[in-house]
């Protein structure tokens, strides 16, 4: 049995030129969003996933890290440094630090940050029986540049920093899985990045596997980015809605609330609506609609529906921030009908919502199966627990933001 690795091991040794003047004197994870490090919120993920140490490559003024972050005894997990110069190239900073590496790590660039699910990542990892495992992200949106192909059976069959290859889709954003033995012989050339050294070769062997995820990462690594990591690191608190037995009475099997006299609100939820808005919580929801893709109704019926809905809504103090629907039939085989998790990815993207700490709240089944998909935290609504009772559970949890108690009136 391989054992889940304990030591994260991060590159953090480059200058930053592109993010002059701020990495004129600091390096650039150390640049600041709401007065912590980029660096900070990655350490507190790594602790907060299990790892119990941190090794940071380091070496473009490594004293403002170091005097930092320390031992890492104030951040709840031990930290070592190992220095090289400002120029190294990253295979040459691995290679210096491989008596002090794990026989498996977690290898991160210090400039992307990814909502890191290390039970699913591990898992993927020891069913693939790879050497290494990389994080891909899906770049559906077209968020940067592609550089590697994934094939069917979750392996990396093309992996290009330079992005010439035609048919690349998915971007390799670290996160990665590496065995200590597989990879360092490849490294005997100290003048490459990491990437270039080893991916490409593991990629051959068919030896090196792929964690895709839809869920966007963000970076410090360009002033292009800064505007939004830093409203994603806001963490504005949002819930996520199922429709239909949440929030309004669910209409029987293969039936459909098709005009707003039809939506009616289950006892309690508008309610809740009162209690998110007055707590500072957006509130999203997302919901099959196979109705529209049955031609029983059309795409202006659900509008009206949701315009009530709505209209409701605010008239009662509550708000809804956005909503999301499938409108596809059964059988339709989109990656937006729950349980497929693309309306959570969607509303993932555009809210700029970490979904490993966003609530998604559901009925039944398909909602807990897309939850778990997109990697959120999920909880049921049945007939015995309202939406109200969630709601009061879960805001009892956030001290940050108001009671239930301090805004129930």
């Amino acid at each position: 049995m391989k054992r889940r690795p304990t030591q994260a091991v991060v590159l953090a040794g480059g200058r930053g030129t592109r993010l002059r003047p701020l990495t004129d004197t600091r390096p650039k994870p150390m640049v600041e969003f709401h007065g912590k490090p980029f660096l900070a919120y990655i350490v507190e993920m790594l602790r907060e996933q299990g790892f119990e140490r941190v090794l940071m490559l380091l070496g473009y003024l490594p004293e403002v890290i170091i005097d930092h972050f320390g031992d890492g005894s104030e951040f709840g997990i031990a930290i070592e440094y190992d220095v090289t110069g400002a120029d190294d190239l990253t295979a040459f900073r691995v290679d210096h630090a491989r008596d002090r590496l794990d026989e498996r790590f977690l290898l991160l660039y210090c400039d992307n940050y990814w909502p890191m699910r290390m039970d699913a990542m591990w898992e993927a990892y020891v069913d693939s029986g790879a050497a290494g495992q990389i994080t891909v992200y899906s770049n559906v949106d077209g968020y940067t540049r592609d550089s590697v192909i994934v094939g069917g059976d979750g392996f990396v069959e093309v992996f290009d920093r330079a992005r010439t290859t035609p048919g690349l889709s998915g971007v390799e954003i670290s996160y990665a899985i590496l065995e200590r033995d597989a990879v360092l012989p490849l490294v005997a050339d100290r003048d490459l990045l990491f990437e270039e050294a080893v991916y490409p070769a593991l990629s051959a062997r068919r030896q090196l596997g792929a964690f895709v995820s839809d869920h966007r990462y963000y970076s410090v690594g360009g002033h292009d980015r800064l505007a939004e990591t830093s409203a994603f690191f806001a963490r504005n608190p949002a819930i996520i809605l199922d429709r239909d037995g949440v929030l309004n009475e669910r209409p029987p099997r293969a039936q459909y609330v098709r005009r707003p006299e039809e939506f009616v609100w289950l006892d309690g939820s508008l309610e809740a609506l009162r209690l998110f808005a007055a707590s500072g919580w957006r509130v999203l929801v997302v919901s099959n609609q196979a109705g529209i893709g049955r031609g029983v109704m059309s795409a202006r019926d659900l509008e009206a529906v949701h315009a009530r809905m709505r209209a409701d809504a605010e008239a009662d103090g509550g708000r809804i921030d956005a909503i999301y629907h499938c409108p596809h039939d059964w059988e339709a085989g989109c990656d937006c009908r729950k349980p497929r998790p693309g309306m959570l990815f969607q509303a993932q993207r555009e809210h700029r919502l970490d979904l490993t700490r966003t609530w998604f709240v559901g009925d039944d089944d398909r909602d807990r199966m897309a939850a778990d998909a997109a990697g959120c935290r999920f909880t049921f609504v049945t007939p015995e627990l309202s939406l109200l009772d969630v709601a009061r559970e879960i805001l009892s949890q956030s001290p940050a933001h108001a009671s239930p108690a301090d805004v129930a009136g």
